[in-house]
């Protein structure tokens, strides 16, 4: 069943898609309607005010889809290359937002250089996930996450301003890891495919 998350989330993306494709001004009205009861719901859950979640969810409009968040697993021997993230202290694999004008392996590659100092290549795109699916925290956007394996290419460990630690760890002895962005399932899952690169890409 459907959480509330859902529900609420989903309306908002009718709302929006509705939005962009009426003229009607009464349709519109009911749209707008819509979400604020959903931005309502949302706040009765939350500790966010409804005028919050409303300019979160409405700072881009047209037709709602899916976020794309890239991510590079990169592994040396038995240990993977983390970066601890300034906002919540924990550990992840580098990645983040795709941004516009980007393709998704430009992203993955600038978000690692960006990260953790390193630049890298690509090896292959090992899966193509519904954030939904998997043991993440409940977010309030749909995501779906790219995991490319790929290889330091040179470059040196460096904080930025989004991190402030940059090492490798074995993988039986994992950080506590900020789970929104990478799982310690989703590590191991991306060592299998560094070790079976001819494995075919994986998706949801």
């Amino acid at each position: 069943m459907p959480s509330n998350l859902d529900l609420a989330r989903r309306l908002l993306a009718l709302s929006q898609s509705g939005l962009h494709f009426t003229a009607e001004e009464y349709d519109r009205e009911r749209y707008r309607e819509i979400a604020q009861i959903a931005t309502d719901l949302l706040a009765n859950e939350s500790q966010h005010p409804a005028k919050k979640l409303h300019q979160t969810w409405f700072v881009e409009d047209g037709y709602a889809t899916p976020k794309v968040d890239v991510r590079g697993a990169i592994f040396r021997g038995e240990t993977v290359l983390l970066v601890r993230e300034t906002t919540d202290g924990k550990w992840t694999v580098p990645g983040g937002w795709a941004d516009i004008n980007d393709s998704p392996s430009t992203a993955v590659l600038k978000e690692i250089e960006q990260e953790s100092g390193f630049t890298a290549r690509i090896i292959k795109l090992a899966a193509l996930y519904d954030r939904n699916l998997h043991d993440h925290p409940p977010h309030f956007f749909h995501l779906w996450k790219a995991f490319f394996i790929c290889e330091i290419t040179g470059g040196a460990a460096r904080f930025s301003n989004e991190t402030d630690g940059v090492e490798f760890f074995p993988l039986e002895e994992l950080p506590e890891l900020s789970t929104g962005r990478s799982t310690a399932k989703q590590i191991r899952r991306m060592y299998e495919h560094h070790l079976h690169r001819e494995w075919p890409t994986e998706f949801d």
